[in-house]
């Protein structure tokens, strides 16, 4: 008899478990996949300000840390089949920073906007709505929402302390081995790809100047709280990043943890995430986003296919070999990944695995998955 698929209960009630083998999973593969995972614990130090201010991202004074930041705790992660977990490793309640695993959920911001009609038209000029002098000038009047969402904006400036100079010719494939930072003549919006952490942040300014309240209030209304999530996870700007918006100051959150803060969050709540994303925002019966938007998030980037709305994509294979195309992808620095593989119906939440080992820890679950 076919398992059938199921919503978990919330954070606090046991997530409801299956064998491998009612799951349609080989368990030999299954354990050797979780085995493989526990083993391959990503080079990085555990105390992550040293990391940071070791210059891996950028060297000093660009690295100069602006939000909190914690060490970090030992791999772990979870499969789940149909909604059932199948297999877990480490300490799955453990909460750490996910660096930029925040941007998809910035994502996920952005569709409830579109979906409160805050965000009227994707390619409408953010300026038209928000006016915060962020795109006032030639080179950002004409940046549209989708620009900021696809990262392909060529937004100019300065923001809480950063420019956006820092991210310039960023090559993610070869973070920390490659130089970065270097001036290039920039081209219009929507006319280059690039992977630009102070663009992401300014887009989080964006919606907060929209919602006019704290981001992580509503991801916890909106999201969180709706598909069961925990309280333990929060969300975290940086010492400068205080702003006004109708006579109080609020914390603007960033889209990863470059200088500190970002998202702290456990890989059980990660994977309810996934899980609403696999389902096409429904939980329960319940809409939590529209299926038009998840399809949007989820189309390639004309100019990075393996690119949608703040998703890494396997738009032929291209981010991971073994992983199915439709595949797609919540990834942050460090080993730090959600893969949803919807034809498998399949979930999976890593972290702290080395970025070098989880093509093939995804080839192991393939593996498992009985035809």
């Amino acid at each position: 008899m076919e398992l059938p698929s199921i919503v978990p209960p919330p954070h606090g009630t046991a997530w409801p478990e299956a064998m491998a083998d009612a799951a349609g999973m080989n368990w030999m593969w299954l354990e050797e996949a979780a085995r493989f995972a526990t083993e391959n614990e990503t080079p990085w130090p555990q105390d992550l300000r040293l990391h940071l201010e070791s210059g891996f991202f950028e060297p000093p004074p660009f690295n100069e840390i602006l939000g909190p930041v914690r060490p970090r705790g030992p791999a772990n992660g979870l499969v789940l089949r149909r909604g059932f977990k199948i297999a877990s490793w480490g300490d799955t309640d453990q909460v750490d920073f996910t660096f930029s695993a925040a941007k998809s959920y910035l994502s996920l911001l952005a569709g409830i906007a579109v979906m409160d009609g805050l965000i009227t038209d994707l390619d409408e000029p953010v300026g038209r709505t928000v006016d915060d002098g962020g795109f006032d000038s030639e080179q950002n009047r004409t940046v549209t929402w989708r620009h900021l969402l696809q990262n392909t904006s060529e937004w100019a400036g300065t923001l809480f302390g950063k420019s956006d100079m820092i991210d310039r010719n960023r090559n993610v494939g070869l973070e920390g081995k490659a130089r970065k930072g270097d001036p290039r003549p920039l081209k219009s919006p929507g006319e280059h790809w690039e992977y630009n952490d102070v663009r992401v942040n300014r887009l989080a300014l964006a919606l907060l100047r929209r919602f006019r309240r704290p981001l992580p209030e509503v991801f916890a209304k909106r999201i969180m709280q709706p598909i069961g999530a925990s309280n333990d996870w929060s969300w975290h700007g940086y010492r400068t990043s205080q702003v006004e918006i109708d006579g109080r100051m609020i914390e603007s959150v960033s889209g990863g943890t470059h200088w500190g803060g970002g998202m702290l969050i456990h890989a059980e709540d990660q994977a309810r995430i996934g899980l609403l994303m696999l389902r096409r925002g429904e939980w329960n019966g319940r809409r939590i986003l529209p299926d038009r938007w998840i399809a949007e998030s989820l189309r390639p980037c004309a100019l990075k296919p393996t690119y949608g709305l703040l998703w890494w994509l396997n738009t032929d294979h291209g981010r991971y070999n073994s992983a199915p195309e439709d595949s797609f992808f919540a990834s942050g620095a460090g080993g730090n990944l959600t893969w949803i593989a919807p034809r498998q119906d399949l979930v999976a939440v890593l972290r702290w695995t080395d970025p070098t080992a989880i093509d093939t820890f995804i080839r192991l679950i393939m593996q498992a998955v009985e035809p």
